[in-house]
C-alpha cells in the first residue's frame, strides 16, 4: 500500500501552492457569482522591494526635489513630461504612450495610516488589506475567492505566476494556484507517484483528517492543472514579448486570458526595487523590463480586442525616503504611486495631486489615498464583488473604473 509522503508533497512547489479547499461551509454572506469567462480580468503587478516613487513620477520642476537629491534627481531634460509639474521616468516610454492614449491612470501619495518601513510587515499589510495595528492571516484576493467561489466548478479563478503563493492570494476557505508554466504544472501533477497515491487511498481515511486534506488538495490540483493546460494549449499568443522573466510571465497571462479561461485575477511580481545603493542603474533596468513587458501585453490584448476587458494595477510595499542616502540610493519610506492601465478606464491621466515635498512626516511623504480604497474600487466596480464584506470595512470608492 502506498503511503502519502507529506514532506515530498509539500516540496513540490507547483502542488504545494495549489488551491486548498477546506471541507467546511463558508460563512453566510451575500455572494454574487463570477461573471462568465471573457469578461473583466484584473492583473496585479507587484513591484517588490519598495520602488522609489519620486524617481518614477518625477516632480521635475520642484526645487526641493533637486535639493534633497543632488546626484540622484533625474534631470529635467531626461524625463518624459506629463504636465507642468510631473514627468515620468525616461525608461517607462511604453507607459508614457499608454498615458497619451488615455489608457493609463496615475495615483499619487498612496499609502496607509501608521506606515511600517519593514519589507515583510508592510507587504503583509498590502497583501491582507489589514490595518497596520492588526495581523491578518488571509489576503484580500483570497477573501474575494472565499466570497465569490463557493460552488465554483474549477478552483482556478485566481492564478499567481510564481513558484509560491503570496499571502494576498490565500483565503480562509479558498486559495489561488501558483504556477510558472502550465505545461510544467500539468506534467508534475500527472507524475506516476501522485496518480498512484490518489488511486490507492488509505483504507482508514476517515481517521486521518490531515491525509484527507492532502488527498483533496491533490485531486483539485490535478484537475486544475489539466484545465489550465487544456486552455493554454487551446490558444497561445504568437505576439513578440521580451525575453525577460516578466516578459515571459506576461505572455503566459495573455495566452490564458485570450483562451477564455475562467480566471478573474492574475498576480505577478517584478523586482527587487530595494535600491539602497546604485539606484539609477537598478531602477532604470527594471523599468525597461516593466515597460517592454506591459507594452507587449497591452498591444497583444488590443490586437485581440480584449484590452477593454483587462485592468493592470501596479503597487509596491512602500516608497523611498525623499532625501538620497550616502550610497547613491534611497532608504525605506512610506507613500508611493500606483499605475492603473486598461482600455476601459473611466478616468485616466494624473488622478490626483502630486507629492507635497513641503509637508513631510519624519522625512517621508504623507499618504493621501488609502490603498484599500483602490482595492475597494477594483472589487466593487471591476470584479462585481462585495468590497465591504471582503475588506471588512467600507472604504471610499474612486472613479478610475
Amino acid at each position: 500500500m502506498l503511503i502519502l509522503n507529506r514532506r515530498r508533497f509539500l516540496q513540490v512547489g507547483s502542488l504545494a501552492s495549489a488551491s486548498l479547499m477546506l471541507p467546511k461551509f463558508l460563512k453566510a454572506m451575500e455572494m454574487r457569482p463570477l461573471v462568465p469567462a471573457g469578461n473583466k480580468v484584473l492583473v496585479i503587478i507587484q513591484l517588490s522591494g519598495g520602488n522609489d516613487g519620486l524617481n518614477t513620477i518625477v516632480p521635475y520642476r520642484n526645487d526641493i526635489y533637486y535639493r534633497e537629491r543632488p546626484t540622484l534627481a533625474l534631470k529635467q531634460n531626461a524625463v518624459l513630461t506629463l504636465n507642468d509639474e510631473l514627468a515620468i521616468h525616461q525608461n517607462l516610454k511604453g507607459f508614457k504612450a499608454l498615458y497619451d492614449d488615455g489608457a493609463l491612470g496615475i495615483l499619487n501619495n498612496v499609502g496607509y495610516p501608521n506606515p511600517d518601513r519593514s519589507h515583510f510587515r508592510s507587504m503583509d499589510i498590502w497583501h491582507s488589506a489589514s490595518p497596520a495595528t492588526e495581523i491578518w492571516t488571509d489576503g484580500w484576493i483570497g477573501r474575494y475567492l472565499d466570497a465569490q467561489c463557493k460552488g465554483c466548478d474549477k478552483p482556478t479563478q485566481a492564478l499567481e505566476i510564481d513558484d509560491t503563493l503570496s499571502l494576498a492570494m490565500k483565503g480562509s476557505n479558498n486559495k489561488a494556484l501558483a504556477l510558472t508554466d502550465p505545461a510544467r504544472l500539468y506534467g508534475t501533477s500527472n507524475e506516476k507517484y501522485f496518480r498512484d497515491i490518489l488511486q490507492q487511498r488509505s483504507a482508514d481515511e476517515h481517521e486521518h483528517s490531515n491525509a484527507d486534506y492532502l488527498y483533496k488538495t491533490m485531486r483539485e490540483t490535478v484537475s486544475s492543472a489539466s484545465y489550465i493546460q487544456q486552455q493554454f494549449k487551446a490558444f497561445q499568443t504568437t505576439a513578440a514579448y521580451p525575453n525577460t522573466e516578466l516578459g515571459r510571465d506576461m505572455k503566459t497571462i495573455a495566452s490564458l486570458i485570450l483562451s477564455d479561461i475562467n480566471t478573474k485575477v492574475f498576480y505577478v511580481s517584478h523586482g527587487s526595487f530595494d535600491t539602497h545603493v546604485n539606484q539609477q542603474d537598478q531602477q532604470g533596468r527594471l523599468f525597461n523590463q516593466l515597460s517592454d513587458a506591459v507594452t507587449a501585453f497591452s498591444n497583444d490584448l488590443k490586437q485581440h480586442h480584449r484590452f477593454e476587458d483587462v485592468v493592470v494595477v501596479t503597487f509596491s510595499e512602500f516608497g523611498r525616503r525623499v532625501s538620497q542616502n550616502a550610497s547613491g540610493g534611497t532608504d525605506h519610506g512610506t507613500a508611493n504611486n500606483m499605475f492603473i492601465i486598461g482600455g476601459g478606464l473611466k478616468q485616466a491621466g494624473i488622478l490626483n495631486d502630486g507629492p507635497n515635498l513641503s509637508e513631510l512626516q519624519d522625512g517621508d511623504l504623507r499618504y493621501k489615498v488609502d490603498f484599500k480604497s483602490v482595492y475597494a474600487t477594483l472589487l466593487s466596480n471591476w470584479l462585481n464583488a462585495n468590497d465591504k464584506e471582503i475588506l471588512k470595512q467600507q472604504y471610499p470608492l474612486l472613479s478610475f473604473v
